[in-house]
């Protein structure tokens, strides 16, 4: 019997090595350790295998087959909170919000000190809007580890968005004591900055987010839009250029290129970013129709030739 649990602890043991690295390898693995388990029943948590196993299958999109492994788990110990998580994370990995959150809830009741669902119940509630809710499960989230530098820094953003900035500003500090290099945690101290008054400050972070990391497009753009405040369109135009440069993929960087030349009346160079911003982006090219700022552009032969006359 011995020996048939070291060969069971070996296939085991790999497939957790190789889990992420080999997801397929490791499925095979675990179902030869699973296949040994049952053949010659060894004493071993079940519960166990029936969660790698599931972690295995979700990683590799067998979302039927993960969800079904997570259930058994429910079967032999319905207070198991890993698959209710289990379980939560698929859900919210397709978007179905509402019951990745009732999962997630299920889990932090048998589990108080389970972080990483309030996290995640947290981003749930995040993508779908309700942003109170996101930060209260930000904050125990963080209370319970308060070394998660992601729970601050979606808490500072949570919080700008629903006008607390005072909050904001606390829980960006603290991210940023954790990660002080971290683009994102610079960028939205940029973002809070600006919306308490402390322009020189929000330019100062928005820089320091670019230099760690230069593709990052909303950076550029909420830069520039500060110089635009100040009317210096030709300042916003030399920003926004070296983020199109950087990330050349992002339509709205060039669709507010071209408004900040409309500013300064270099009609045709706005017109040809307009142009390469509509054929990026259906739903700017439909956004543009309405654009007051873009009306210049609309008597210009090249933008009926491409656009058409708007309709009044």
């Amino acid at each position: 019997m011995n020996l048939y649990f070291g060969i069971f602890r070996s296939f085991y043991f790999l497939a957790g090595t190789f889990v992420n690295m080999f997801p397929r390898l490791s499925l095979t693995l675990y179902n030869r350790a699973l296949n040994i388990y049952l053949k010659k029943g060894l004493n071993y948590n079940f519960v166990e295998i029936l969660l790698d196993l599931a972690v295995n299958l979700d990683i590799l999109g067998e979302t039927r087959k993960a969800v079904q492994s997570y259930k058994r788990v429910l079967e032999i110990n319905p207070n198991e909170a890993r698959a209710y998580y289990g379980l939560a994370i698929i859900y919210d990995d397709s978007r179905e919000f509402e019951k990745a959150i009732e999962y997630y809830k299920k889990s932090v009741e048998l589990d108080p000190y389970y972080s990483k669902a309030y996290f995640f119940m947290a981003n749930a509630y995040d993508e779908s809007g309700k942003k109170p809710e996101a930060a209260k499960y930000y904050e125990q989230a963080a209370e319970l580890d308060p070394m998660h530098f992601w729970a601050f820094n979606n808490l500072a953003a949570v919080y700008e968005e629903i006008g607390q900035y005072d909050k904001a500003l606390a829980a960006i500090r603290k991210g940023l004591e954790l990660e002080p290099e971290h683009f994102k945690a610079l960028f939205n101290a940029g973002v809070i900055m600006n919306r308490l008054g402390y322009r020189n400050k929000a330019i100062d972070y928005y820089r320091q987010s670019m230099e760690r990391n230069p593709r990052y497009p909303y950076t550029y753009l909420n830069l520039s839009l500060i110089y635009t405040e100040d009317k210096d369109y030709q300042k916003a135009v030399e920003v926004i250029s070296k983020g199109i440069k950087f990330a050349p993929e992002a339509s709205f960087l060039r669709y507010n290129r071209a408004c900040f030349y409309v500013n300064l009346n270099e009609y045709e160079l706005a017109l040809k970013d307009l142009i390469c911003a509509a054929d990026m982006s259906r739903e700017l090219e439909e956004y543009m129709k309405t654009d007051e700022e873009l009306d210049p552009l609309r008597e210009l032969g090249h933008y009926k030739e491409r656009f058409g006359v708007r309709v009044q």
